[in-house]
């Protein structure tokens, strides 16, 4: 009717998997299960083998000494003390309650792909909050530093649901700014950015979970997981696609970064095997570095369920 303000044209919606949803977030809550970053794992996990993990869980900090009462246990005497006051003695320990793990989440445009199920982007999002949600249910403190290109976000950890609920949203916030058309930059150098800000936040016996592809890492970004390994315990959740490591045969196809465009024939088979190639030994070589420093590394796949891999990882889950 004449006079009435028109209906405002109706984007089209992304298509699913292109931006993580609050609500898939909100839901690991309840898929936070059947695994663990503590000690004692199952006999498959990825956290079982003595040369894949040192992840020490919670210590035991020193009370006291004090004269020995029936029921302590012998291994706690104190035996120099004993001699000297030719009393028995024992020491007294209290268990650490709380230890605090820090999530470094990328969200730079180098995450913004993804060819099957899901973009990079929104796998590292959904590992975030699968991980955040688990340590909190092990009454543990989380925090997280999410960074894209240009922006770095620090949330101390806290034991508590909303200082999880900040770090999704701020994860949220970063998700949805990525797009093609907005213009962004690719900045390579925030990874080694976030290490840095990581290295002076995780002063000692932390978990430190980095979810990312790895772009842009470098002899510094090496040198700083040095670093912050020999204080802390790593655990890097390594996101990739499919596409990433194969390309398929589909015919010429082009390939755009940075403004730059090239065609490539994918039929051509020797383009194929040197891609695959170079995919692997990239691979291989920061696999090889991370376990060298005693630090797990779980590839998550944009093609399959988050929830699925990390418990198959991490909770010795064997597939029927």
């Amino acid at each position: 009717m004449p006079g009435q303000p028109r209906n405002k044209q109706a984007e089209p919606a992304a298509p699913a998997g292109a931006y993580a949803r609050m609500e898939d977030l909100l839901a690991m809550r309840h898929r936070a299960r059947g695994f663990s970053f503590l000690p004692r794992q199952p006999v498959h996990s990825l956290l079982a083998g003595r040369h894949n993990s040192r992840l020490r869980g919670r210590g035991l900090n020193f009370e006291e000494i004090r004269r020995y009462q029936p029921g302590d246990d012998i291994r706690q005497i104190d035996w120099k003390v004993t001699a000297r006051t030719r009393r028995t003695h024992s020491r007294v320990f209290t268990e650490e309650r709380e230890r605090s793990t820090l999530l470094l989440v990328d969200q730079r445009m180098s995450m913004f792909f993804g060819s099957r199920k899901r973009m990079k982007s929104v796998t590292a999002a959904e590992a975030a909050a699968l991980a955040a949600w688990r340590v909190l249910a092990q009454q543990d403190r989380v925090g997280a530093l999410v960074f894209n290109d240009h922006e770095l976000v620090e949330v101390r950890p806290q034991r508590s649901a909303a200082t999880v609920m900040r770090i999704l949203q701020h994860i949220l916030k970063q998700n949805h700014a990525l797009s093609l058309q907005a213009g962004i930059r690719g900045n390579p150098g925030m990874l080694n950015e976030a290490l840095r800000h990581c290295d002076r936040l995780a002063k000692h016996d932390n978990l430190v979970c980095i979810i990312s592809d790895g772009a842009g890492q470098d002899e510094e970004s090496r040198h700083l997981l040095t670093r912050i390994s020999h204080r802390n315990d790593v655990l890097f959740g390594f996101v990739h696609d499919p596409l990433e490591a194969e390309l398929p045969a589909a015919g010429p196809l082009v390939f755009e970064a940075a403004g730059n465009q090239l065609e490539v024939d994918t039929h051509h088979q020797p383009l194929r095997d040197r891609y695959r190639e170079d995919f692997e030994a990239s691979r291989a070589s920061g696999r090889h570095f991370l376990l060298q420093r005693e630090t797990p590394v779980i590839p998550l796949s944009t093609d399959e369920d988050v929830a699925d891999q990390v418990r198959r990882r991490l909770g010795g889950v064997r597939r029927r």
